[in-house]
């Protein structure tokens, strides 16, 4: 496994947007949840994860070039410990409130919605995000204050932890240049990408589950 970028912000902070920017900057894929949606059999290799049985990240990410939002941000520190040449890049909303705003549109309404029966895989998917969540992230995760307050303690640990020359603290209106920069790549003609919206996110988990 070679990253060029450990994505380290959590979901709802741009992730889908820079998961399409980073395979055009890097030439290769990009790890997202939404990878974890179309390919149902890396589930239970993240199960293995979360429970801390395994550390195989070469299974999990070994076709890819870079990773962003949940899980694999959960694991910003053993990705980068593993890959230790490669750009953390933190991405953030403006405040807290913002970002929850978002997440509970989005992902909460996810986990927190009655699955249909006859779809065991999704139960399974969801566990295992759940059990991520409570295990790295807060078990008060349904909750607004706890879960802003997880959100400011996880950033301000990827602050304090990453050498800032090895660190990208980026907003989504940031763009390209300081990605472009701390890879040491060209920036793009094109405008930023702008990917999944909160008014977006359904069809785009829905379009996931259809490839998978």
């Amino acid at each position: 496994m070679q990253l060029k970028v450990v994505g380290a912000g959590l979901g709802r902070t741009g992730t889908t947007s820079l998961k399409k920017a980073l395979e055009q900057l890097t030439g290769g894929a990009c790890y997202h949840m939404f990878e974890v949606i179309q390919h149902p059999e890396s589930v239970a290799m993240w199960h293995a994860v979360v429970r801390g049985e395994s550390e195989d990240w070469d299974a999990l990410m070994g076709d890819y070039t870079a990773s962003v939002d949940w899980p694999a941000s959960a694991y910003w520190q053993e990705l980068s410990a593993a890959n230790p040449d490669a750009v953390v890049l933190l991405s953030t909303r403006a405040t807290p409130e913002q970002w929850w705003g978002s997440m509970a549109k989005t992902i909460i309404n996810v986990l927190t919605m009655e699955l249909p029966p006859e779809n065991p895989g999704m139960a399974l998917h969801r566990a295992m995000v759940i059990d991520m969540l409570e295990r790295r992230f807060t078990p008060d995760w349904r909750e607004p204050e706890a879960a802003m307050a997880a959100y400011e303690r996880h950033n301000e640990r990827v602050r304090e932890e990453v050498p800032s020359e090895r660190l990208v603290d980026w907003q989504p209106g940031d763009g390209w240049e300081p990605i472009c920069d701390a890879l040491g790549v060209e920036v793009p003609a094109d405008p930023f990408p702008h990917e999944n919206s909160s008014e977006e996110f359904h069809g785009n988990l829905e379009q996931s589950r259809a490839e998978g």
